[in-house]
C-alpha cells in the first residue's frame, strides 16, 4: 500500500503554480527517489497505477503537470502553452521539484516518457551530474534538418497569429510515416497508436487533458528539446557516469519502430555514456507503462534501479 499526496511550488515562468504529486510507501521508509517526468498532452496523475506499483516497492515518487498540462495551467487557454525560452522553463521546473524532494544520501532516478524523454536528455545535458540512473521511455531521433524546418514554421505562425495559436500544420507535421498504420483519432481504438489497452485508450481520447492541440509556442518547446537531445553536442555534455535505461516499444512510431531508438543507443555509445541498457518490447506501442504487458515493464524498471542502488 503507498499513500498519495500533492503539493505545489512557483513555476520559472514567474505566474504558475506547478501541480505535484507524490506517492509514499506506506511505512514511510524508501530505498530511493524516483521522479517521473510526463509526456506530450498528457497529465501525471496518468501514471498513478505505476507510481502506486514502484512506492509499494519501497520508492517514494514524484511528479508533477509540465506548465500548459493538467492542473499546471492559469486557465484551460494555457493547455498547450509554456511562455519565453519555452524548453528551458519545463527543464527548470524539472530541476525544481528536483531539489525540494532529493535528500542526502539516498539514491535519485528521473524517468522521462515521450516529450518527457527529450526533455530528460536535455535535464541531463544540463543537471545530470550526481543522478543515479535515467530512464529514458518512448523516445527517438529526430534529424535537425526537420526540427529547424519545424521551429521555422513557429516562428512564422506565431508572427501572424500570436503564440497561443493552436497550429494544426505543425499537429500533422508532426505525425510523420511511422504513424500512418495507426489510427490518431481515437475512432478505432484497435489501431491506436497509444497501447494495445482498449481501456486506456477509450479514456484517454475522453479526456479534455488529453485531447487539446498544442500553441505555436508549445510546438517550439518541444522541438527546442528535440532538437537538442538529438545532437552529438547534447549527447556529449551528458555525465557518462550516470547509468542510463532506454526502454521503449518495438511499434512505437515516435521511436521509427525502434530504428530511431538505435540511432540514440548509437549516439550514446558514441558518447561514452558507461552504463547503458537498451529494451525494446515486442507488440508494444508507444505507452508501455499502459500496455497489456505493464507489469513487465513495470517489473523491469524497478529491477534496473534496485542494480543501481
Amino acid at each position: 500500500m503507498s499513500r498519495w499526496e500533492k503539493s505545489l511550488f512557483p513555476s520559472a515562468d514567474g505566474r504558475t503554480s506547478i501541480h505535484t504529486e507524490k506517492w509514499i510507501p506506506d511505512s514511510g521508509e524508501y530505498v530511493g527517489i524516483l521522479q517521473i517526468v510526463h509526456g506530450m498532452v498528457e497529465y501525471i496523475a496518468r501514471y498513478d497505477d505505476f507510481a502506486r506499483y514502484m512506492a509499494d516497492h519501497g520508492w517514494l515518487v514524484v511528479g508533477h503537470d509540465h506548465l500548459g498540462h493538467g492542473e499546471s495551467v492559469v486557465s484551460e487557454r494555457e493547455w498547450g502553452y509554456f511562455g519565453e525560452h519555452p524548453s528551458d522553463l519545463l527543464v527548470e521546473d524539472m530541476h525544481t521539484l528536483r531539489t525540494r524532494t532529493q535528500e542526502e544520501g539516498v539514491p535519485y532516478f528521473m524517468l522521462g516518457h515521450s516529450m518527457g524523454s527529450f526533455l530528460l536528455r536535455k535535464y541531463l545535458a544540463r543537471y545530470g551530474k550526481s543522478l543515479s540512473g535515467a530512464i529514458v521511455m518512448g523516445t527517438g531521433y529526430i534529424d535537425r534538418k526537420t526540427t529547424t524546418l519545424a521551429m521555422g514554421i513557429a516562428h512564422a505562425e506565431a508572427a501572424l497569429r500570436g503564440w497561443h495559436h493552436r497550429s494544426g500544420l505543425l499537429e500533422q507535421l508532426s505525425y510523420s510515416a511511422p504513424y500512418h498504420q495507426y489510427d490518431l483519432s481515437g475512432k478505432d481504438p484497435t489501431r491506436s497508436w497509444l497501447t494495445k489497452d482498449l481501456d486506456i485508450v477509450r479514456s484517454y481520447y475522453f479526456d479534455p487533458k488529453c485531447t487539446f492541440t498544442f500553441t505555436d509556442n508549445g510546438y517550439l518547446g518541444l522541438f527546442e528539446a528535440v532538437q537538442e537531445s538529438c545532437s552529438p553536442e547534447g549527447a556529449a555534455a551528458i555525465p557518462v557516469e550516470v547509468p542510463m535505461l532506454i526502454n521503449s516499444g518495438e511499434d512505437d512510431p515516435v521511436g521509427d519502430m525502434g530504428r530511431g531508438v538505435r540511432k540514440v543507443e548509437a549516439m550514446y555509445r558514441k558518447a561514452g555514456i558507461r552504463d547503458l541498457t537498451v529494451l525494446l518490447y515486442k507488440n508494444d506501442r508507444h505507452e508501455i507503462l499502459n500496455e497489456t504487458d505493464r507489469r513487465t515493464v513495470y517489473a523491469d524498471i524497478e529491477k534496473w534501479m534496485r542494480d543501481r542502488l
